[in-house]
């Protein structure tokens, strides 16, 4: 165990000593891997920003019941004895047209509108949540409510979220497949790199051969540089994606704050900012394996 134990450091101190005799190649290699991983860090933090604040929002699915302007007042308490009955409503209420008339001159820059106007244009209104929130027990329901007499119109306030989520979902695929396509060019990198490490010490790994060293001792230090490598590069990402929120923010700050609102983007939770190390960490290892696996097969005393 001691053995082993010492080839790893001697390893792991072999590999410190090629990434310091090549410092401008190494930092440049760490920046491209840094910019790189960014890019998808960033976005995976853009829309962890979003669903947080999506959800301080009311996202529960309710149906707003606008009833005709001239429904009798029969007609309207035969629509509330309906909604009591029915099993898929969990509780609603009623919203008087001079009630919703007060609320919408409440509203910021509408007061002159609605005080220009001769009458109320506002019809009485139920609003309804539903026991079930599936979007085909939402469109039932929606269905049964519109075929009531006093009824006039039928929205599903829910439908914008419903909206989000999908965005959302299509946005996460589109970071996945970002992130796909960059690790591979991330892997290609330490390839390339590890490849011309291998071609530059490649007296040094024949003689090493000749004495007896194996693939297992002679690939070790080219596992630690490529991991090393991509540690860096993801230590990088880390500090370029913090830096870009901070500037970001001092313009979202001014937004959110013209809405009354304190929004801000937020970095990555400590767990997510760990997976990315370690998955640069793994995308250097990985470039590294495939490069010595190769042209190690390749060098072979002559």
């Amino acid at each position: 165990m001691r053995a082993w134990l010492r080839q790893h450091r001697q390893a792991l101190a072999a590999a410190l000593g090629k990434l310091a005799a090549q410092r401008s190649a190494a930092a440049l290699n760490a920046l491209v891997i840094g910019i790189a991983l960014s890019l998808p860090a960033g976005g995976y933090a853009l829309l962890a920003s979003l669903r947080a604040a999506a959800a301080g929002a009311a996202l529960e699915p309710q149906l707003s019941v606008f009833l005709r302007m001239e429904a009798k007042d029969g007609e309207v308490e035969a629509l509330r004895a309906w909604l009591k009955g029915e099993a898929r409503v969990r509780e609603f209420r009623f919203i008087p047209r001079e009630q919703a008339l007060k609320e919408l001159q409440a509203t910021e820059g509408l007061a002159e509108v609605i005080a220009a106007l001769k009458r109320n244009p506002l019809p009485d209104a139920f609003v309804v949540r539903p026991r079930t929130t599936g979007a085909a027990a939402l469109e039932a329901l929606a269905r049964a409510l519109r075929a009531q007499p006093a009824v006039a119109h039928v929205q599903a306030d829910s439908a914008w979220a419903q909206r989000l989520a999908a965005i959302a979902g299509t946005a996460r695929l589109a970071i996945a497949l970002l992130a796909l396509l960059l690790a591979c060019g991330l892997v290609a990198i330490t390839f390339n790199t590890i490849r011309l490490q291998i071609l530059t010490l490649r007296a040094e790994i024949e003689i090493s051969k000749l004495i007896g060293a194996t693939d297992a001792f002679i690939r070790r230090p080219f596992f630690y540089l490529g991991a090393l490598q991509g540690a860096a590069g993801g230590l990088l990402a880390l500090g370029i994606l913090w830096a870009s929120l901070a500037v970001l923010n001092s313009g979202v700050a001014e937004l959110a704050a013209s809405y009354g609102s304190s929004f801000r983007l937020g970095f990555l939770e400590p767990g997510d900012a760990l997976a990315v190390l370690l998955f640069s960490t793994a995308l250097g290892w990985f470039g590294a394996y495939l490069s010595v696996s190769r042209y190690l097969l390749e060098i072979e005393p002559q």
